[in-house]
């Protein structure tokens, strides 16, 4: 198969044989064309894409996606409950009207227990955004085997999950090979990877250039990409030394809530003290659900029901961005973990990089241009894909231009969201390496990375842990990984003990 948008190959003579009941891996760097070879098999190419070869899928062999972004797919005002019923009315036409009613619930329960979705029936009266991205996956793999998809593609399904959330993942993934469906994983996670594929397909640039059983190609690739893919080396963190001056950023008896429905509210996150001082990185970590995300959309205005306050250089921020000046926007950014959705797909990436300095800064479009254009290029990203629409970079390119818009803010604080989470170990490693640099190179630059990976984690000053909510221990980051004093953190480290290969903790 040969993919050509404006006269570039994205995939470029791809073959690919799935077989009922294995699974098969697509590994490779951000831009390496896996999404666009597993939308193939749905049929689907980019926008004015010149498609040549074929795709044949078994007689009446359906093929069912289950995004990156789940919540993507799902329709917003329609709880869980209806968008299966929808399915499966279409399947019991045939039976007396009497029966059918019975005979939908029976298939719905039936697709829900098959994609490892428990108590069920509390989670059919809620809607997406009621639940978790674990949640929302499984919901869409249900609707695909509720379908009797014979092929399920997999986009990244672990991506922004914590260690036991992914075991499960797999667990489920396993079960669905199980029953003779064929399984195509798309996938930067290479324990995940490990665990889970019988076959790898290795590719860069379009190209597959290795393929194979798994455990020879993970455990003895023969191509010199398929090797630096696979080394998962970081650098050693500096240690945390002592810090001078007053903190830039401080946290003091937060209490967050979420709105619960009728019944009200329900607290969500207590942080009762942190502090970020200048030049310094703090990474926050838990499971999901633990309130990761709400602390950093706290602290960048973005979610307003909390008591508590969070000072700016010892001045109270408003807890809404929009009460907040054009310095404080400015001086503390936001870096979503999808890029995709933080970005109007109808203007070119640098007109969007570029509006941050005109908006926040008062700079005129010509200047705003070159320094958006010249920090793309320092993050990696040249002038030629700067120019295009976000639709046309792939998910680390483009997670590199929301990084440079957050950047031309000139931001005292700049808080990344999992913004590592969806990319291979080359694009992730390089983007962290660009983060550390940026802290270490700025002295009045400090960083919130919010993250679930600890190898990550470790790359900050220190470190904080959250557990349902509760901030239970936080320090220097080499103190709390080496030796936490916490139970829930001694379990989340035991948790994300890397599993051997074709093994899950």
């Amino acid at each position: 198969m040969r993919v050509v948008v404006d006269g570039r190959a994205i995939v470029d003579g791809v073959s690919l044989r799935v077989l009922p009941g294995r699974v098969t891996a697509l590994i490779g760097a951000s831009g390496s064309g896996k999404t666009t070879t597993g939308l193939a098999l749905l049929g689907e190419y980019p926008a004015g894409a010149r498609v040549t070869g074929d795709v044949r899928v078994e007689a009446d062999g359906l093929v069912g996606y289950v995004p990156q972004h789940p919540a993507a797919a799902l329709n917003p005002a329609r709880r869980v409950s209806a968008l299966l019923t929808d399915i499966a009315r279409a399947q019991v036409r045939r039976l007396p009207v009497r029966q059918r009613r019975a005979a939908v619930r029976e298939r719905v329960l039936h697709a829900l227990a098959e994609a490892q979705l428990p108590d069920a029936e509390a989670l059919l009266r809620r809607y997406p955004h009621q639940l978790s991205g674990g949640q929302q996956q499984r919901v869409v793999l249900a609707q695909a085997l509720l379908l009797g998809a014979r092929v399920v593609v997999a986009d990244e399904p672990t991506t922004g999950q914590d260690a036991l959330t992914k075991s499960r993942i797999v667990e489920q993934l396993t079960a669905v090979a199980a029953r003779g469906i064929a399984v195509v994983l798309l996938s930067h996670d290479l324990d995940v990877v490990r665990a889970l594929a019988d076959e790898v397909v290795v590719l860069r640039a379009g190209k597959a250039v290795e393929s194979g059983p798994a455990q020879r190609v993970l455990l003895s690739p023969r191509h010199e990409w398929t090797r630096e893919l696979l080394d998962e080396r970081t650098e050693s963190p500096e240690a945390d030394g002592p810090t001078a001056g007053q903190p830039v950023l401080r946290v003091r008896g937060l209490t967050a809530r979420h709105r619960d429905g009728a019944r009200g509210t329900a607290v969500v996150l207590r942080a009762p003290e942190l502090d970020l001082y200048p030049g310094r990185s703090l990474a926050v970590v838990g499971r999901s659900g633990s309130g990761k995300t709400t602390l950093a959309r706290c602290v960048a205005g973005l979610h307003r029901d909390h008591d508590g306050e969070i000072l700016l250089d010892g001045t109270p921020l408003p807890r809404s961005l929009r009460d907040r000046s054009r310095a404080q926007l400015a001086a503390v950014q936001y870096v979503f973990q999808d890029a995709h959705a933080a970005f109007d797909e109808h203007r070119p990436v640098v007109r969007q990089v570029a509006r941050t300095a005109v908006r926040l800064r008062g700079t005129d479009e010509d200047t705003a241009t070159r320094e958006a254009l010249t920090t793309l290029a320092g993050l990696g990203l040249p002038e030629e894909l700067a120019h295009r629409r976000p639709g046309r970079l792939s998910g680390g390119e483009l997670q590199r231009a929301a990084l440079a818009r957050a950047l031309l803010a000139r931001p005292r604080v700049l808080v990344c969201d999992e913004i590592t989470s969806g990319l291979d170990t080359l694009t992730r490693r390089g983007i962290l390496d660009v983060l550390t640099a940026l802290v270490r190179g700025r002295g009045d630059l400090s960083l919130v990375l919010i993250t679930h990976d600890l190898d990550t984690a470790a790359l900050a000053h220190r470190v904080a842990v959250l557990d349902a909510g509760e901030l239970v221990e936080q320090g220097p980051a080499r103190q709390v990984l080496t030796a936490p004093g916490h139970p829930f953190t001694v379990s989340l480290m035991e948790t994300t003990a890397r599993p051997a290969a074709g093994t899950v903790t």
